[in-house]
């Protein structure tokens, strides 16, 4: 057997295609919304106007007696059915209460979706309206209406759920190391910031779609939901149906980002399949998306550290509140909490620290994952607040960073020894790249837009879990067979290349195919930045046991015959990577407009599979949260999404963009196949924090919430001293 760098050689330095490239620029890819069948009836729902009712009464009989109209159902039909993906709290359709405006009360199926949208029309509900409870701190007030009163009901997977101290919480969770209390007393200087983050989409082009039918007792869902495995699991607690009767097919997915691990419509569809005795199928339209599925969670973050002399960090403290919104449904982690949640001050060390965490219930829109959940919201918050550290000692902000980073051994917020990334390499790296002191001298003009360096670290988990998949030997080719659904990261083409490198034969004898929940092994799904290491572990060890095989047997691959093998992978080692930015940003003193000019990304990613795919992730990441950082926001009054289209709601497009220059760090090994780690969320969450802290080195002013928008510095800009200087901090 050739050894690991000679097989990578051979095959993983070359820039990859894209097994399913043809299919996608040709047109014959198949999405959800492209899937019809013969009869097939269409789906609307109705939907309330109200942030938090009580649902009175509901009159269906002009919608059932519209001509073409074949199903009309109500809460009462689908009680007490929820979903959910680790909590199932969201009524599939309600029936004695609405929690948000969008939360559904009925649903239509009818011969055309322009008739299906007619009936829904005109549905009559009574409600009685409720007070809403839209801020997380009035909802956790002793006085707060109880917003979940049969929470004790709920189903939870995974046994039980952790408790919480009022029950306005999803969840709640706190984590202490070391002796905070002897770190404040020895501290030079103790520092208090808060922090703010809004919510946001994913912003996938895809809509949402799905289509449902029955054969005989089995249930089909052709879906756009990226975990198909989980979503079965899920309906076959919700309806009562056996696993082995549902079968859902997730074919070519047009974008997620973290948004479509949570389904809504297939639920209340399998109801309208049953009741109308034919195919149906739902197309969410994107103002309904935005105002009704899963959002990036609004967060209020307040950091406390306590730093010596030279700035390093004694202790910490942090409390970070989620606004989860009417349901926490689209969380699928244990905790109830938004992924990393609690790592308010990650990739330093921290030798005592005490972290509380909670997300909380409100009557605002339903918030979920989204890329590198938990992370945007904290990384803005604490490398913002490094800075500020730095800047009120007299420090530069990488030389304090350089004095903090975390190296392995070293124990990080986490109170655990750091397993990942050599710190220092990494902001070594960005020092050089992003040539620094340069960057930090540079002259500024009169007259001309100020000018700001900042620099922000990030961390991400290398992805964990456990997956399988099928190799296939037929006449000198392989197949791989999987239950990965293809939502643009190139999986397909990962899973080739490890098959083909491993095996040492060309690309073209490899081919890949992915099969719906009745046709191959169990899958966790794409999420949680764990398709390279586990499931494409899952691959590498399938292309391991056929060499074995094949060595049993004496043969050689060309001519060995049929055989098949099952390749396993299980990644639960808490390995995880680092990155870092430089960022120029160019301000108008007279307006706050800004621009970020340059960009600078230094990245570990461990052995590179696909080059060019991890290029565009890492770049897509870099947009992701340059936008989440300059202009996103879901904005909401009493409730309602104002802005709930791409006409409002902007995003970057590619005159947004700076140059990036891309650095990446290979010599680390993670423990994905031949060394690989995972990108897919690696450069996102820290992108707002480095904006924010350039905008302050040009301009001296700080913006404490995303996104950094011309009127908040210029607000910032034209604040009184005193009051600037206390809008977000307080030193000791």
């Amino acid at each position: 057997m050739t050894n690991v760098a000679d097989r990578t050689a051979s095959v993983l330095g070359d820039p990859e295609y894209r097994v399913e490239g043809r299919d996608k620029v040709t047109g014959a890819a198949r999405y959800a919304a492209d899937v019809a069948m013969p009869g097939m009836l269409h789906v609307a729902f109705v939907a309330s106007p109200y942030a938090h009712a009580r649902i009175v009464a509901i009159d269906v009989s002009d919608a059932r007696a519209l001509p073409g109209v074949r199903a009309v159902i109500t809460g009462e039909d689908t009680k007490p059915a929820r979903l959910g993906r680790r909590l199932q709290d969201w009524p599939v359709l309600c029936w004695d209460r609405v929690l948000f405006i969008g939360d559904r009360v009925a649903a239509i199926a009818a011969d055309s979706a322009a008739i299906a949208e007619d009936a829904a029309r005109r549905v009559r509900v009574e409600y009685e309206e409720l007070p809403a409870v839209l801020d997380a701190d009035a909802a956790r007030a002793p006085e707060a209406p109880v917003l979940h009163p049969d929470a004790s009901s709920y189903r939870y997977f995974g046994g039980d759920r952790p408790s919480i101290p009022h029950p306005n919480l999803q969840a709640y969770a706190v984590h202490r190391h070391g002796d905070v209390d002897a770190g404040f007393r020895a501290a030079h200087r103790v520092y208090s910031h808060t922090f703010t983050v809004p919510r946001t989409h994913q912003a996938y082009i895809e809509p949402r779609a799905a289509l449902v039918w029955l054969d005989g007792d089995v249930l089909h869902v052709v879906t756009t939901n990226k975990a198909p495995f989980a979503l079965r699991q899920q309906m076959a607690a919700s309806l009562g149906i056996a696993e082995a009767n549902i079968v859902v097919d997730a074919g070519h997915i047009g974008g997620d980002f973290g948004g479509k691990g949570l389904s809504l419509d297939e639920f209340a569809l399998a109801y309208l399949a049953r009741v109308s005795g034919r195919p149906v199928r739902s197309v969410t339209r994107y103002a309904d998306d935005m105002q009704a599925t899963n959002t990036r969670h609004a967060a209020t973050i307040a950091l406390t550290t306590a730093v010596d002399a030279d700035g390093r960090i004694l202790a910490h403290t942090s409390r970070v509140v989620f606004d989860g919104g009417a349901y926490a449904a689209g969380k699928p982690v244990a905790t109830l909490l938004p992924g990393d949640a609690m790592l308010t001050l990650a990739g330093y060390r921290v030798p005592a620290a005490s972290v509380e965490a909670m997300s909380v219930y409100t009557n605002q829109v339903p918030a979920g994952h989204s890329r590198a959940p938990g992370q945007p919201q904290n990384a803005f918050a604490a490398e913002s607040h490094i800075d500020l550290v730095a800047r009120s000692l007299g420090i530069d902000p990488l030389v304090m960073r350089e004095r903090n980073v975390v190296r392995p051994g070293d124990v990080d917020i986490t109170g655990a020894p750091w397993h990942g990334t050599d710190g220092a390499e990494v902001l070594a790296r960005l020092r050089t790249a992003a040539h620094y002191a340069e960057a930090r001298t540079t002259p500024h003009s009169l007259g001309a837009p100020a000018v700001g360096s900042g620099v922000a670290l990030g961390v991400r988990h290398v992805g964990r879990g456990r997956a399988s998949m099928v190799l296939r030997l037929s006449r000198g080719r392989v197949e791989l067979r999987t239950g990965v659904a293809d939502q643009g990261g190139g999986a397909y083409t990962l899973f080739q290349r490890i098959v083909a490198t491993e095996l040492g034969i060309p690309l073209g004898r490899v081919t890949v195919t992915r099969g719906a929940t009745d046709a191959v092994p169990n899958d966790p799904g794409v999420g949680g930045s764990r398709v390279t290491p586990v499931q494409g572990g899952a691959a590498l060890d399938a292309a391991r046991r056929l060499r074995v095989r094949l060595a049993e047997l004496g043969r050689a691959l060309a001519d060995a015959g049929d055989l098949e093998v099952i390749g396993e992978a299980s990644q639960e080692t808490h390995d995880a990577s680092m990155y870092a930015y430089a960022l120029r940003v160019l301000v108008d003193v007279d307006t706050g407009s800004t621009k970020v000019e340059h960009a600078t990304l230094v990245a570990d990613v461990g052995t590179v599979i696909n080059p060019v795919a991890l290029r565009g992730q890492l770049e897509g990441g870099f947009v992701f949260g340059l936008g989440q950082a300059l202009m996103e926001e879901l904005r909401l009054e009493d409730g309602r999404v104002t802005n709930p289209s791409f006409a409002d709601y902007k995003i970057p497009t590619i005159a947004d963009v700076p140059p990036l220059q891309v650095e990446l760090i290979t010599g680390d090994p993670g423990p994905g196949p031949f060394g690989a780690k995972s990108v897919g969320e690696l450069a996102n969450p820290a992108v707002g924090a480095a904006v924010a802290n350039a905008v302050q080195d040009a301009v001296g002013v700080r913006v404490w919430s995303l996104p950094i928008t011309a009127e908040k510095i210029w607000a910032e800009l034209t604040r009184p001293d005193e009051v600037r200087e206390v809008a977000g901090s307080a030193e000791d």
